[in-house]
């Protein structure tokens, strides 16, 4: 479809989505569709769950936040599981501010943002459609109208409570416009949107000796005092403050530990009664979330300050810490990047995963474990298999301290140094070194880094390069390999026939000769070895392979080299082990022979088509491994 049909299809759906009618009418559409009246904690909770939910070892994993925030799936199930879900049952969590507090770059602005863009959209949908009085600036619910001596009546035939009271300015509407006939008020579906100002609502603190609490509340309009004679009568004051316009969903109360006082005691009011002082009025009724985010150095600020108590106790922290696995770290690169000018540049794979292993390595702190250093909890953590540790260390280590992944380098940090590196050097492709070197050479300008926590890094640096060396080699090797999976398969196949004979005590037969032998003990331990598996625990290990290979097989599956684990890696450390003189020699020769330059083609094709290299990062990467073979 053309861009114009498309902006045709779009005014279609615009008319579609329009709704008109009396509140006796509206009534007719909440008697079938109770859910339309729910109150704007339970529309985001519902919007959020209608998403998707998946079970991940144990744990809830939200669609709706998925595509955009990584490894905070723990905060994100502890946020919609104990505030949202929660504040939905009409619990007393609904009267709380719901902060979020977190590191720099850590998602909480994003997360924020997730729940407008998704409210906006989720208005647009059946399940989602809200419905307010027209010609209300503060698109009020309509069924605030029925007045509160007949509310038990209202619940008893249509199960649905009714809160808050009718606006003033709607109360002088019902008198003057519609002769007190409740059911002849005029209702209509409105479409959540933050650029309109309909339901969705943004407020920034700014200087305090400017800022009006009008942005807040909304204004007397003077130009109208004279038409009406009163400041107290409602048509001469603007309820446009964004607690009025966030009316009916959710309002962002951007750095609000920054906030003049005077700003945060309206949301006492707000919060714990559901209503707010404006004006010349009686309280008025306001059904939103308010949601508000800042650092931890701030909030510890601002509890400690003891007039803050009242407003202490009305909020709900929810911290928000860094992501703490490589691999979703890796996405969070990615999704940057697409998102940013620097997206046609080549990046070369394991680039992203090096800078990944460094940040988060700055994130994490030393667990008090025995045996565990700092890389091996990374490794934990990002759930790859480290000899000695189960999921239950995993958990145990996550309990260690409750703060982790509060500090550490951010994400835009390692963005900004990539971007360094490309426009500095002018680079169209750029490697995990070039990376590495551009992260180092801005810790010297990162201001707000100890030199305690500089030293730190720099190790950290040196940490994530040997990570690198091990994965370039593996590359590199994995690339020589001619038909790799096939070479993998034959030598594991000679493996587990030896194995089988020697758990067995039976004899192999040689397929030339048709002779007996004994298994082959040189070849088994050889590749044993490369896991570290000792004359000791040889035997244990034997027996397993053959217990995993017959479990296997009482399901009807194939045994294949994917199977196990540590097997496939010991299968792949041998085959290297090979192979690794042959690739010192042409990685290094200065004049290739022939033989050697066809070789070196090969493998360079073999990156290019198979691994994500392009032809400069590929000879880069052979280079590189060579001198590392060579040293």
């Amino acid at each position: 479809m053309s861009i114009l049909d498309r902006l045709k299809e779009f005014r279609e759906e615009e008319k579609r989505l329009t709704w008109e009618g009396t509140f006796r009418e509206y009534l007719e559409i909440i008697k079938k569709k109770p859910e339309v009246a729910q109150t704007a904690h339970s529309r985001i909770y519902n919007m959020i769950k209608d998403a998707g939910i998946e079970e991940v070892d144990g744990k809830k994993s939200y669609k709706f936040f998925s595509n955009e925030i990584y490894g905070l799936e723990e905060a994100i199930e502890r946020l919609v599981e104990e505030y949202f879900h929660s504040a939905a049952k009409r619990l007393d969590v609904r009267k709380r501010i719901l902060l979020l507090m977190g590191p720099v770059s850590g998602g909480k602005s994003t997360l924020v943002s997730m729940l407008k863009r998704g409210l906006e959209k989720y208005s647009r949908s059946e399940d989602g459609a809200i419905y307010a009085i027209k010609g209300c600036p503060m698109h009020e619910d309509p069924l605030h109208l029925i007045p509160h001596h007949l509310r038990e009546d209202f619940y008893n035939e249509y199960g649905i409570k009714v809160e808050g009271n009718l606006s003033p300015l709607n109360m002088m509407r019902l008198e003057q416009e519609y002769g007190g006939v409740i059911e002849d008020v005029i209702v209509q579906r409105i479409l959540l949107s933050e650029d309109r100002r309909v339901g969705i609502g943004t407020f920034s603190p700014s200087d305090p000796k400017s800022q009006d609490i009008a942005d807040l509340t909304g204004s007397i309009d003077f130009s109208t005092i004279a038409e009406y004679g009163s400041e107290s009568d409602p048509r001469a004051y603007r309820f446009d403050g964004e607690l009025n316009k966030a009316n009916r969903g959710l309002m962002e109360f951007q750095e609000m530990l920054k906030c003049d006082e005077k700003f945060l005691w309206h949301l006492l009011s707000l919060t714990q009664e559901g209503n707010f002082k404006a004006g010349r009025f009686a309280l008025i009724s306001a059904d939103e979330m308010i949601v508000a985010h800042t650092n931890e150095a701030e909030y510890k600020s601002f509890i400690s300050n003891k007039k803050n108590e009242a407003l202490h106790s009305r909020i709900i922290v929810m911290p928000i810490p860094y992501n703490l696995r490589v691999s979703e770290e890796e996405k969070i690169y990615k999704k940057m990047i697409k998102d940013s000018d620097i997206s046609d540049v080549h990046i070369a794979p394991h680039a992203l995963r090096v800078a990944a292993i460094f940040t988060i390595l700055t994130r994490l702190k030393e667990s008090k474990k025995q045996g565990v250093d700092v890389l091996k909890k990374l490794k934990l953590y990002d759930g790859q298999t480290v000899e000695g540790f189960n999921t239950q260390d995993v958990e145990e280590m996550k309990k260690e301290y409750q703060d982790e992944g509060m500090t550490g380098i951010d994400p835009r940090y390692v963005i900004n140094r990539i971007s360094s590196a490309i426009i500095r050097k002018e680079l169209s492709s750029i490697n995990a070194l070039d990376v590495l070197r551009s992260i180092k050479e801005g810790l010297d300008q990162h201001a707000s880094i100890s030199k305690e926590d500089r030293e730190r890094y720099i190790n950290f640096i040196s940490v994530a390069r040997k990570e690198y060396d091990e994965i370039a080699k593996k590359e590199v090797q994995k690339a020589f390999v001619y038909s790799y999976e096939e070479s993998a398969k034959t030598l594991m196949d000679n493996y587990l026939d030896n194995v089988e004979a020697f758990c067995n005590k039976n004899k192999l037969r040689d397929p030339l000769t048709g002779d007996e032998m004994n298994p082959d003990e040189k070849l088994m331990r050889s590749i044993e070895e490369q896991i570290g598996i000792s004359e000791n625990a040889k035997k244990a290990f034997r027996e397993e392979i053959l217990i995993r290979i017959s479990a296997y097989a009482r399901k009807g599956k194939r045994f294949d080299y994917n199977s196990h684990e540590r097997l496939r890696e010991a299968i792949q450390k041998k085959l290297f082990a090979d192979l690794k003189d042959v690739v010192k020699i042409t990685t290094s020769t200065k004049t290739p022979d022939e033989n050697q330059l066809k070789k070196v083609n090969e493998v360079i094709a073999r990156l290019i088509d198979e691994h994500g290299y392009n032809s400069v990062s590929a000879n880069e990467l052979l280079r590189y491994v060579g001198s590392l073979l060579n040293r």
